[in-house]
């Protein structure tokens, strides 16, 4: 099993705030080194806060965006203005307050219909990110959530065999609640990425997030997202402290 960093907070809010820094951190760091920043953004629940935790603070550093190129985890098959798609959580809460331009934003064109949307998002992802010997593209971070059942992106608990360990940068497939449609990024194009943090935050969530990090008697493999610790030599995770805190 792969290693990870975990890092708890009291709260979602505290833990949003710590990220947003974090991430601004990453984006400094990029921008005095001269190069781009490539940064997969995912939904959820605490993605919204989290959004908003580094707008606050881009207003208050007055960081800069100009160098940063936008991509998604995964996406909903539903048109970008709809509240279910993950672009729009982002447009809204992010790129819409911090003005980013049109040019550093490459979503999921999911009007183009599931295959030749996960067809079209990989060929943009290649045109930018550059890829490494086995030619998977790599981001410099990507952000994820994790489901009540584990699931991150939209690589779910019993997938079929052909997504779990195909090399293709993103997938159509099929969710197992409404919007049902959805393309996601495959988990080797995840595992090459420089760093993964992911945010874990809300009820539900404590059985999964154990299991996962092989802190329970489940199969730590059980998981979507004990599978992506496998395969990455670290990930760290940003978690609210009860649910890592063991039951009495």
């Amino acid at each position: 099993m792969g290693k990870f960093e975990l890092i708890t907070f009291a709260n979602a809010s505290q833990l949003a705030d710590e990220v947003a820094a974090a991430w601004l951190e990453e984006i400094k760091c990029a921008w005095l080194a001269g190069r781009p920043h490539f940064v997969a953004l995912s939904g959820g629940r605490i993605a919204a806060k989290f959004f908003e935790s580094v707008v606050q603070a881009t207003k208050l550093r007055r960081a800069s965006f100009g160098h940063v190129h936008f991509f998604w985890s995964d996406e909903r098959c539903v048109p970008p203005e709809d509240s279910q798609s993950n672009f729009q959580l982002a447009a809204r809460h992010l790129l819409g307050p911090l003005g980013i331009s049109s040019a550093q934003i490459h979503r999921i064109r999911t009007e183009l219909g599931p295959a030749a949307a996960a067809a079209d998002a990989e060929a943009e992802l290649r045109s930018v990110v550059p890829v490494n010997v086995d030619g998977q593209p790599v981001l410099d971070l990507v952000f994820l959530g994790m489901g009540e059942d584990g699931h991150i992106a939209s690589l779910f608990p019993g997938e079929p065999v052909e997504v779990a360990g195909s090399s293709a940068v993103y997938h159509a497939v099929t969710g197992p609640k409404p919007p049902f449609a959805r393309v996601t990024m495959g988990y080797k194009t995840l595992a090459a990425a420089h760093r993964v943090w992911v945010l874990v935050a809300g009820e539900g969530k404590a059985a999964p997030l154990r299991a996962s990090l092989g802190q329970s008697g489940n199969t730590p493999l059980a998981t979507p997202l004990a599978r992506l610790l496998a395969l990455r030599p670290l990930t760290r995770i940003y978690a609210e402290h009860s649910l890592v805190r063991q039951p009495a």
